[in-house]
This record gives C-alpha cells, structure tokens and sequence, in this order.
C-alpha cells in the first residue's frame, strides 16, 4: 500500500542511566552512554553514517536557553544537521520518519534524557509550563489537575479507583524483571491529590535513550519497522480541554494505525503511558487496546516502574516496545506517550517485526 511504500526501520537502539539519580554523571555522559550503545548496536559510525539528529528537549527543564547548541558534541553530531524538537521524545520519532520518508536523510539518530535529579523544583516547572496568560497566575499543582482529571474520569465512565490501583499493583510487578526499572518495589498508598496516590504516580528518573532510524535498505534483516506513526494537540488550556477522555490520544492513534494499514486487534504488544495508573486505562481506551491481556500491556512496567523520564518518556516506551518485538514476543506492537499535566498532546507509532 502507499503508506508502506518507504519503511522506517530500527537499525539500533541504546540507553543508560534508568536511575532515581545519577550523581557524578552529566547529562552530556548519559547522551554519549547512549548514542555509543545505539551506533554499535546498528554497527554505524556517526561522523559519516548518519545524515541528520534529532533532539528532543525543552530549555525550560534544561535550565539554559536554545539547548540544542550543547547537543552535538557527545552525539557526534558536530557541524551536522540538528533538529530540536521541544516535545516528547515520541515525537521525535515521528519527525525523524518525517525526514527519511521525504528523503531528506536515509539515517537519523533520536535522542532525549532526563536529568530530573538536577531539578530542585520539578512542580514549578511543570506549573510554569501551563497557558501563561489564564493559569500560570493560579499556581495549579499538575498534580492537583490530575486529581481532578482521574475523578472526572472515573465518574463519566464508571471505572473504579481500585482497577487503577491494580494497574500500578501490576506495572510495578512486570518491572521487578527490568533491570531498568528503578521503582518496582513502591508501595505508598499516601494520598497526593483525592483519588490520586503516590503509588499510581510515576517518580522521576534519570536516564537517556538514542534510537538509529534509516531506511529499509539500510535496515539489518529481522529488525523491527516503524510503519506507522501519528501525534495530535488538544486545547492547550484546563478550561477547554477535554477532562473525561485522550481526545489527542484517539487522534494519534487513527493516523498510525491508517498510515500503518492495521486495527487495534493486529496489536500484540503495547507500551503505553502510565504517568499515572489511571491514564493507562484512559488511554488503552483511546487506543482502541482495552480487551488487549493485561500482561501485554506495559510488560516493562512502564513509567510507574521505571520512572518518569520526562521528555525521554515516550522513548522509553519505544524502547521497550522495540525490545519485545525483536525478542520475538510479538509482530505487531505499539509504543504511545503523553507529554503529561498540563499539556494534552500523545504520539502513537505502530511497530512491526
């Protein structure tokens, strides 16, 4: 079909950190941790084999302006082409599609991290982050707003605060085998903002993922494709979004699934975001994903067991999306993000073995 007709595939994938801190390790360690892992998984040398980099960050986390200036160094993209995205990693990926589809570059690195522990006020920041001119004034907790968002949810739809205590109870068990995960043994049922809990809350973590995209025929045989990907906005402010579904989540969802030709029942495997327990029900919904068996979903344990890797968080569930399909536990699998409270976009990209 014409949606397939230039395949993305994943010709290597790497990491590092995946910690509650990294003390001792700059950010610009963990990147180059990362993008080494990730050249020599798809046997590829930076300097001449990658045509163009793509950087997922925000200065507003990073704490500096026009952060894509100190990327190039630890990514060996110096005096190459740098994209910054100033979104969710996930996205990232899609623009990196973006650019070998067109043919602008047949082999292009995603990068994003997090280096949450060298933020001494993470809530400020996601408070600072919210319609400047309507909200920001308010001074709004993001957690709050979920709070208020889960009983919203929970009213129009009938679903109980206890399936969402399940869902942390599970995406923490599947993370006691991650050897990334950070937070598989967290059990704090401390109330944080009525219905929410510390338990169904991802902790944030340190840690960086580099994804090497190219072409099919610079794809290794049996690796895994990106056939299929797509991304949406909701109202940027609380008082025109919606509060009772991913309406940015369906969107994706649609475009992916009809630029990768499949139904949410050819999904086998999914990694989706759980920022919060009650969104990864909210939004296997919007997925179309929930009759998909619990032990598909998450088996990584997610963010509430890995942690929360910020503007790394979609990557991270790329990654262990792509892990699982090239363990051969699935054919088809589907990675999702949300940037999270207070913004409302989703990405969504359909993989194939």
């Amino acid at each position: 079909m014409e949606a397939m007709a230039l395949r993305v595939g994943v010709a290597g994938i790497g990491w590092s950190g995946f910690s509650r801190t990294t003390e001792g390790t700059s950010y610009k360690e963990l990147m180059f941790e990362a993008a080494r892992s990730a050249y020599a998984d798809a046997g590829v040398d930076p300097r001449s084999d990658i045509d163009s980099f793509v950087c997922c960050s925000e200065d507003i986390e990073e704490g500096t302006s026009i952060f894509d200036e100190y990327v190039p160094d630890q990514l060996g993209a110096v005096q190459r082409p740098v994209q910054t995205v100033a979104s969710d990693g996930l996205f990232g990926v899609a623009t990196a599609v973006m650019l070998i589809r067109s043919g602008v570059a047949s082999a292009v690195a995603v990068e994003s991290h997090s280096k949450a522990s060298d933020v001494v006020s993470l809530g400020r920041v996601d408070r600072f982050a919210m319609d400047p001119v309507l909200n920001r004034p308010l001074g709004v907790s993001p957690t709050a707003l979920a709070g208020l968002e889960m009983r919203r949810w929970l009213h129009v739809t009938g679903r109980s605060e206890s399936e969402c205590a399940d869902v942390a109870a599970r995406n923490r068990a599947h993370a006691a085998t991650n050897r990334r995960a950070s937070y598989a043994d967290v059990h704090d049922p401390t109330p944080l903002f009525d219905p929410l809990t510390r338990e169904q809350t991802a902790e944030p973590a340190d840690g960086c993922v580099v994804l090497v995209l190219t072409t099919e025929e610079r794809t290794p045989e049996g690796s895994v494709f990106i056939d299929g990907v797509g991304w949406s906005q909701d109202a940027p402010s609380v008082e025109s979004r919606d509060w009772d579904r991913a309406a940015a989540a369906e969107r994706a969802a649609r475009a992916a699934y009809d630029r990768a030709g499949v139904e949410p029942g050819d999904v086998e495997l999914a990694e989706v975001d759980d920022t919060f327990a009650y969104k990864q029900l909210q939004h296997l919904e919007a997925l179309g994903l929930s009759d998909l068996a619990e032990d598909r979903v998450n088996p990584s344990g997610g963010a509430l067991g890995e942690g929360h890797l910020r503007e790394a968080n979609g990557l991270a569930r790329a990654l262990a999306c792509i892990e699982g399909l090239r363990s051969g536990d699935a054919r088809v699998g589907l990675a999702q993000s949300w940037r999270g409270v207070p913004s409302t976009s989703a990405a969504v990209a359909v993989m194939r073995r």
